[in-house]
C-alpha cells in the first residue's frame, strides 16, 4: 500500500477523531484571523529575541491583538527567539542522515500532531520549522480512529528514510500509554517495522540523554537534545495532498 493512500484512508469504526474545537474555525480558519496571528508571531519573535520572558511576552502580545486562549496557545507553540532557531537548526539533521541510524521518537508528541491533522484539526508551523498542535492528553490518552493510520504512516516514512531501528518513548504516567504500546507492537509485527516501545516516567529527560537522534517538536527537548529530525514536516510536506494545507497555519513561514 502506498504511503499517500495510507494517509487518507479512514477506518470505519466508531471511535472519535481529534479534529477541531467548535470555535477553531472562527479563530484560525479565516485569512483575517491568520494574518492577525502571524502579526502577533512577528512581535513575539522580536521580543523573545530581545530576551523578554515568554510568559510576560505572551500576555503583552495577546492583549495587544486581543487573542483568545486557543490563539495564545497556538502562538506559544509557533514562537521562539532567534537564538532558539539557531540552536535547533544547528542540531537538525537531513533525511539522508537517517539512513542506518537508531532514532528515538517522542511518542505522544509525534502521534497527536498527525492525529490532529488527519482528523481535520488545525496544526501550526513554528518559526523553527516544527509543526505543533494545541491538543492535550490531560493525563489520559484516548485512541482515535486515525491512530492506526498514523502509526503505519510513521513506520512507512521511516522505512523510506532507511532508519536502522526505531524506539518509541511514551509517558508512563499517562493513562492508556500501556494500551498504545501494545498497539504499536501489533502494528510493528504486522508491517515488519523494527520497533521497540518503552514507557518512561520522564521521557523528555530520556530523549535528551546521551547522543541520541530524536524526533520531537517539544521546544525544551529540541534545545537540549544532541540531534533531531523533523519527521512531521517530512511526512506533511512529502506525502500529504493539498487538501490538508488549509488546516496548517503559517505553512510557508513568515
Amino acid at each position: 500500500m502506498q504511503l499517500k493512500k495510507i494517509m487518507v484512508e479512514q477506518q470505519s469504526d466508531a471511535r472519535r477523531n481529534r479534529g477541531k474545537d467548535p470555535h477553531d474555525e472562527e479563530l484560525f480558519g479565516s485569512a483575517k484571523e491568520q494574518k492577525k496571528l502571524l502579526q502577533a508571531l512577528d512581535d513575539m519573535h522580536y521580543l523573545l529575541s530581545k530576551d523578554y520572558p515568554l510568559r510576560a511576552t505572551l500576555e503583552l502580545v495577546g492583549n495587544r491583538y486581543r487573542l483568545r486562549q486557543r490563539q495564545i496557545l497556538a502562538l506559544q507553540g509557533m514562537a521562539c527567539s532567534a537564538k532558539d532557531i539557531e540552536t535547533r537548526k544547528n542540531k537538525e539533521v537531513t533525511a539522508a542522515d537517517i539512513r542506518g541510524k537508531t532514532i528515538y521518537l517522542d511518542g505522544f508528541n509525534v502521534v497527536i500532531i498527525l492525529e490532529t491533522l488527519l482528523s481535520g484539526g488545525f496544526v501550526f508551523r513554528g518559526l523553527d520549522g516544527c509543526y505543533r498542535d494545541i491538543s492535550s492528553v490531560h493525563g489520559s490518552y484516548k485512541r482515535v480512529k486515525q491512530t492506526d493510520n498514523v502509526l503505519i504512516t510513521v513506520g512507512k516514512a521511516l522505512q523510506l528514510l532507511g532508519a536502522g531501528h526505531v524506539v518509541w518513548i511514551f509517558d508512563a504516567p499517562v493513562s492508556n500509554s500501556g494500551r498504545l504500546k501494545t498497539l504499536c507492537y501489533a502494528i510493528a509485527a504486522e508491517h515488519g517495522f523494527a520497533w521497540d516501545i518503552y514507557l518512561d516516567n520522564a521521557p523528555d529527560k530520556y530523549l535528551i540523554a546521551e547522543n541520541r537522534l530524536i524526533v520531537s517538536s517539544d521546544a525544551w527537548v529540541l534545545n537540549g537534545c544532541y540531534a533531531w529530525f523533523n519527521l512531521a514536516s517530512f511526512i506533511i510536506n512529502k506525502f500529504l495532498d493539498d487538501s490538508y494545507a488549509m488546516n496548517i497555519v503559517n505553512q510557508a513561514g513568515l
